[in-house]
């Protein structure tokens, strides 16, 4: 069966050169798709798997979408306390596949999306691999970007006020009715920046999601990240955006909206308990965060602005069976959201 996205002739002749052990003919499947990049499993004939990474299909903005610079990132960390997939190459000859494409290692585990995916975990698992993953994240803020080959990434200083810009941008660019904390909360986040408190690696988009996630190998009780996924959005800059955007993914059973989170199922360490493992490792002050909470909730409501603006531009057509009154909404709570954090 062919496979969407992939020249299979191609790609395993690709793969073949760069892994002596491959044994084809191979056999690939869609993991993950939409309009971010493009996650393939490629399984040859002896059950081996590899996972292959593309950008999507059609039209795509190459900044947005490039495969170098992701295959670069995780490249770079090999072998660092951060676990990440083994990586075996980056093609970026389009006559290949027809887009660039980087290769990594498959590693097994569960991706924790949602509660019912967490729940493949026992309790004193969720409660240790929460504890990994901030333990993880203060790891990866304690990576020096230029012992690592990453100190070019992205520029070092002023990242709030760029991003701020960026997405205040976006927000304009994308606006289809008045909501008024969208303005307000823009106001108060310049107003109340605070300081940068260092240049990091970011990962932009750190959360159980898009984590492999599983028992550790010297204790089965112990739940731990086997690695992290998806540095697509990976720069440099303050290492609390990082913090504020897992706090705000971590719901907390009992709260709005908390049946679809992972951690709505319980058993998880809560925020409070987060910041004080992160502060012990790092050293930082988290007493501010809750501004890095509300930014993180003001960028999220202007993406997804952008998305609801796209849907409601083909509404008429592919788009018809989305619900467009749920995506306003959401916009609308996000920004509230992020208002409250400041203040209200």
């Amino acid at each position: 069966m062919t496979v969407e996205g992939i020249n299979e002739t191609a790609v395993t002749a690709w793969l073949a050169a760069r892994i002596p052990d491959l044994t084809p003919p191979l056999t690939f499947s869609l993991i993950a798709g939409g309009h971010s990049n493009l996650t393939y499993c490629c399984t040859d004939a002896a059950g081996a798997s590899y996972v292959l990474r593309r950008p999507p299909l059609g039209h795509v903005l190459e900044s947005a979408h490039d495969m170098g610079r992701e295959h670069r990132i995780v490249s770079a960390l090999q072998g660092s306390t951060v676990p990440v997939a083994p990586t075996y190459g980056l093609c970026e000859d389009p006559e290949v596949n027809g887009a660039p494409f980087y290769v990594m290692g498959f590693v097994d585990g569960v991706v924790a999306h949602d509660a019912e995916a967490a729940g493949a975990l026992s309790e004193a698992q969720r409660y240790s691999l929460g504890e990994d993953v901030i333990d993880v994240l203060a790891r990866l803020h304690d990576i020096d970007p230029d012992a690592v080959g990453l100190g070019e990434l992205g520029r070092k200083e002023a990242y709030l006020a760029r991003q701020l810009k960026r997405w205040n941008r976006q927000w304009e660019a994308t606006k289809t009715h008045e909501i008024p904390e969208m303005e307000e909360t823009a106001r108060r986040l310049e107003e109340r920046m605070p300081e940068q408190v260092g240049a990091t690696i970011v990962h932009g988009d750190y959360r159980l999601g898009n984590m492999i996630v599983g028992p550790a190998a010297d204790d089965p009780d112990r739940g731990v990240i086997r690695a992290v996924l998806d540095w697509e959005l990976c720069t440099l800059g303050d290492p609390l955006a990082d913090v504020g955007y897992l706090l705000n993914s971590w719901t907390q059973p009992g709260e709005a909206a908390a049946d679809l989170a992972p951690t709505a199922i319980g058993g998880f360490p809560d925020r409070d308990v987060l910041c004080a493992r992160y502060e012990a490792a790092t050293g930082r002050d988290l007493s501010g965060i809750d501004y890095y909470r509300a930014f993180s909730h003001w960028r999220l409501a202007a993406i997804g602005q952008g998305v609801y603006k796209r849907y409601l531009v083909g509404a008429m057509g592919e788009n018809r069976d989305m619900d467009l009154d749920a995506y306003k909404n959401s916009v609308h709570e996000r920004a509230r959201a992020a208002l409250d954090l400041l203040g209200g």
